[in-house]
C-alpha cells in the first residue's frame, strides 16, 4: 500500500505522535495506512541470545512483561513513558520510526546492542539502531519499508543497566534522560555504554565517559571524570524546559544516578527506579 500510495501516505501505529501532529496541522497526509490490523505484529519473545519485540508491541505490554524485565532498562523506559493512556496505545516500533529527539526508546536501547529489523517490497533487512536513526525525525527507513521488529541482545551475567529521565510532569517529554549499561568482573568495569537523551538532535553516546569506566573500579574518581565528559558531550538547546547550562548539569546528575542503579543490578541486587519529576 505504501508503494502504491506514495509519499502522501503515512503509517498509523499507536498514533500518539502522528495524531497530535495532524490536530495541529503540522501533518496532513492524504492517506493513513493502519498497521493495527496486521496480524502477529505485537509480541515479546526470546530467540537465542536476543529478545525480540514486535513493532506494534505497546509500551504497557513491555512495562508489564516479566520477560522484558530480564533486561531492566526496558522496564525502566516503558514504565516511565507519558501516562497510562499513551502507554496503552503507543508502540515501540512507532517510537523508533518517529525518531523524535525527545523520545525515550532510542536512548535506552542504544545502551544495548539493538537491531531494527525492517521489511519492504524489496525484502527484509536488519539495521543497527546506531545507524537507523540518521537525524531528528529521520531514519534509514525507505519509503516502502516498515519496522517489523526490534531485537535487543541479552546481556551476559554480571551486567546491569538503568534508564532515568527528568520531566516536569508525566505527560510531557523529558527535559533530559540518561541510559547506562555496565558489565562487571571482580569489581572492575569491563564494558560500559552511556547514552544521553534530549540533549541533542539524536541520542548522544559518550565514548569518553565509557573509556573512563572501562578497565577501572567504578569509584568516585571515575564517576567524576564521567560527569565531566557527559557535560562536554551534551549539546542541548535552551527552551522552556531550561537553559543549556541547566540541562548539561541535569543530564550529568542523571548519569551519576543511573550508574549507581546499574552497579547494584550488575551485582544481582534488585533496584526499582522511576522517572524524576519536577
Amino acid at each position: 500500500m505504501l508503494a502504491q500510495l506514495g509519499e502522501e501516505a503515512k503509517l498509523l501505529a499507536g498514533g500518539q505522535s502522528l495524531i497530535p501532529l495532524m490536530k495541529l496541522r503540522f501533518a496532513s497526509p492524504k492517506h493513513l495506512v493502519d498497521l493495527n490490523y496486521v496480524p502477529g505484529a505485537s509480541y515479546i519473545k526470546e530467540e537465542g541470545d536476543m529478545l525480540l519485540l514486535g513493532a506494534l508491541t505497546r509500551h504497557a505490554g513491555i512495562e508489564h512483561s516479566p520477560l522484558a524485565a530480564t533486561i531492566p532498562i526496558l522496564h525502566d523506559c516503558a514504565a516511565g513513558i507519558a501516562d497510562v493512556q499513551v502507554r496503552n496505545r503507543g508502540t515501540i516500533g512507532g517510537s523508533l520510526a518517529e525518531a523524535d529527539p525527545s523520545g525515550d526508546w532510542a536512548a535506552a536501547l542504544l545502551a544495548h546492542t539493538t537491531e531494527v529489523r525492517c521489511v519492504g517490497t524489496k525484502g527484509a533487512r536488519s539495521v543497527p539502531l546506531s545507524e537507523f536513526i540518521k537525524d531528528a525525525y529521520t531514519t534509514a527507513l525507505q519509503p516502502d519499508e516498515i519496522v517489523r521488529e526490534v531485537a535487543v541482545k541479552i546481556p551476559p551475567p554480571g551486567s546491569g543497566s538503568a534508564y532515568l529521565a527528568f520531566k516536569r510532569s508525566a505527560p510531557v517529554y523529558p527535559t533530559a534522560s540518561a541510559a547506562v549499561q555496565l558489565g562487571l568482573e571482580t569489581g572492575v568495569c569491563k564494558e560500559a555504554a552511556i547514552v544521553l537523551g534530549c540533549v541533542g538532535l539524536t541520542p548522544v553516546r559518550v565514548r569518553a565517559a565509557e573509556d573512563a569506566l572501562r578497565g577501572n573500579p567504578v569509584d568516585a574518581k571515575a564517576i567524576g571524570t564521567v560527569m565531566q565528559a557527559v557535560r562536554a558531550a551534551a549539546d542541548p538547546q535552551s527552551d522552556m524546559r531550561g537553559s543549556v547550562e541547566y540541562k548539561r548539569t541535569l543530564v550529568a546528575a542523571l548519569v551519576r544516578r543511573a550508574i549507581e542503579v546499574a552497579l547494584h543490578r550488575a551485582r544481582g541486587e534488585p533496584v526499582e527506579v522511576s522517572h524524576i519529576y519536577a
